[in-house]
């Protein structure tokens, strides 16, 4: 006959939750607790023992208050001064820890105030880097800019409403080359007639002869003076200040100025001659 048995269940272990909070134990009191109760127990212990075998307990309600009071406050403060040295010992082990929390806390709080100084300053050059890099192409829009009044004011004394001394084919070939990413070929090109004429008053007449060079002149002139201002909002050490003034749009800007300082004052004057200028 073959023997039958209940069959077992596999029992799974048990599992802590890891998201059930563990009670921590609760801490025992300090060794100064327990050796002021220890203390305190055996003091009165001998006190019983003393009333108990030398003034008996049925000559307790006998004693006047004067000398029943002597005899508690004899009894009773060496407890008051072991209990207030045993305080002041553990305020001191709290102030002691408070101390240190705050230590840790001040510790954090300039960790916390360095590292918001490292940021401010990553924000401060990244800003920089921002304006730095908008100024750039800002730059080249407005060297395309003076690039285009160049090349105008170069068909004015140059071309075929000038003395005609260039031809329209090399005039649109400059064209051609301004737009190839060379927006100074006027500007260098004007420069090189400036110094090939010696005569004062031929050289004036280039940028100040008419209306209409007047007019391209200061246009140059207000518009390579608002790009100097917007560089030097970015440009701390004026390297790019250093940069523009060498180019050939900033030389040429040197001898207009000299040439505006010299002209009549019904064509140096912006607002007679540059329609797109209101002041300068």
């Amino acid at each position: 006959m073959a023997q039958t048995g209940r069959r077992k269940t596999p029992t799974t272990p048990k599992t802590e939750n890891p998201f059930v909070a563990k009670t921590a134990a609760p801490s025992g009191f300090d060794w100064r607790i327990w050796l002021g109760l220890a203390l305190s127990a055996a003091w009165l212990a001998l006190g019983i023992a003393y009333i108990s075998f030398s003034v008996g307990w049925s000559n307790v309600p006998s004693l006047d208050a004067a000398t029943l009071g002597n005899f508690l406050e004899g009894a009773f403060a060496p407890l008051a001064f072991l209990w207030l040295v045993i305080g002041y010992f553990l305020q001191r082990r709290e102030l002691e820890q408070n101390t240190a929390a705050l230590r840790v806390q001040a510790q954090e709080i300039q960790r916390t105030a360095e590292h918001a100084a490292i940021q401010s300053q990553q924000m401060a050059a990244n800003e920089r880097h921002a304006g730095q890099q908008a100024y750039l192409q800002l730059a080249e829009s407005v060297r395309a800019q003076l690039g285009a009044i160049a090349g105008l004011l170069f068909i004015s004394s140059q071309g075929a409403t000038g003395d005609g001394t260039v031809s329209q084919q090399e005039i649109s070939k400059l064209f051609s080359i301004m737009s190839a990413q060379e927006p100074e070929v006027f500007s260098r090109r004007l420069l090189e007639i400036h110094l090939q004429t010696q005569d004062p008053d031929k050289q004036r007449n280039l940028f100040y002869g008419t209306e209409v060079r007047a007019r391209h002149t200061n246009n140059f002139i207000f518009s390579f003076q608002r790009l100097l201002k917007r560089t030097a909002e970015v440009d701390r050490d004026d390297m790019l200040h250093d940069a523009l003034m060498a180019s050939g749009h900033g030389f040429l800007y040197h001898v207009m100025q000299r040439h505006r300082a010299a002209a009549s004052p019904e064509l140096a004057d912006a607002a007679k001659t540059g329609v797109h200028i209101d002041s300068i």
